[in-house]
């Protein structure tokens, strides 16, 4: 510890190898982890059993997408929207951090620490923007003056670009200075820098918080909201004029029955 403190120390005003080495020192100790070698063996069985199971169902639902003509409707794309980006994160950002905890530390560098940030960043925003959009389209369809027409893929494939393009957006400013892509939690993944508290940092983490999750879950519990309100509407005519058809039903008075009772003697 010692000599450690010693040779960071002395990598104040270092250039040439000595530089090079002071580097290495500090990017090792960014990625240094914080968890026992059980810790990750238990985090590697988790995300071997996610990733696969992930990679499996995601992969049977483009699978089943593409055979089956039947479920090739406009409101289906958007489920294999959310569905392929779920697929790259098993495939493009799962094994990386998996390896990571087989083995207690971060494997692939720091180009390929902001790699994963960004690429986990960019699919599970345009999971989350997909499911807003989902919504979206589910109550504009319940609630239109007009029949959904079945064969119109024009609005689904907007809203699909739609998608991606926003959460590019948010994904590539960290890659050009605002904020950046870095190590989290145990030192066996990256994501964006949430412990930084310079301004720059702070300010991005303020406007993805708001612009990707925020945002978006508000859409989602109006458009479902308003959808929940509408069939209690509806459900309630369907009662009602019944009971009035019906009329209630009421007590027939003595004098009344003493009449029929005579009436029929």
């Amino acid at each position: 510890m010692i000599a450690s403190n010693a040779s960071l120390s002395g990598c104040a005003g270092s250039d040439g190898a000595g530089g090079a080495l002071c580097a290495q020192l500090e990017n090792t100790r960014a990625y240094r982890t914080s968890l026992t070698p059980t810790g990750h063996r238990v985090v590697a069985v988790c995300l071997g059993v996610t990733g696969t199971l992930g990679l499996l169902t995601n992969l049977l639902v483009l699978v089943l997408f593409c055979r089956y003509k039947l479920l090739r409707s406009p409101i289906n794309m958007l489920l294999v929207n959310i569905a392929l980006s779920d697929l790259l994160v098993c495939l493009l950002g799962t094994p990386f951090s998996f390896a990571a905890s087989t083995q207690g530390r971060w494997l692939i560098g720091g180009a390929g620490c902001v790699w994963y940030g960004f690429a986990n960043s960019l699919f599970g925003i345009v999971s989350l923007i997909s499911l807003a959009v989902l919504s979206y389209e589910r109550y504009s369809t319940m609630m239109g003056p007009t029949e959904a027409d079945a064969s119109n893929y024009r609005k689904v494939s907007l809203g699909i670009g739609l998608s991606w393009a926003y959460s590019l957006l948010w994904t590539l400013p960290p890659l050009f200075g605002w904020s950046r892509y870095g190590p989290e939690g145990p030192g066996t993944t990256c994501s964006v820098d949430w412990t930084a508290k310079t301004t720059n940092n702070i300010s991005y983490i303020v406007c993805l918080f708001v612009a990707c999750l925020v945002l978006p879950f508000m859409v989602i519990v109006y458009c479902y909201g308003q959808l929940f309100r509408a069939i209690k509407q509806n459900m309630r005519p369907e009662v009602a004029p019944r009971a009035v058809a019906q009329g209630p039903e009421r007590p027939v008075p003595a004098a009344e029955q003493a009449v029929d009772v005579g009436a029929e003697t």
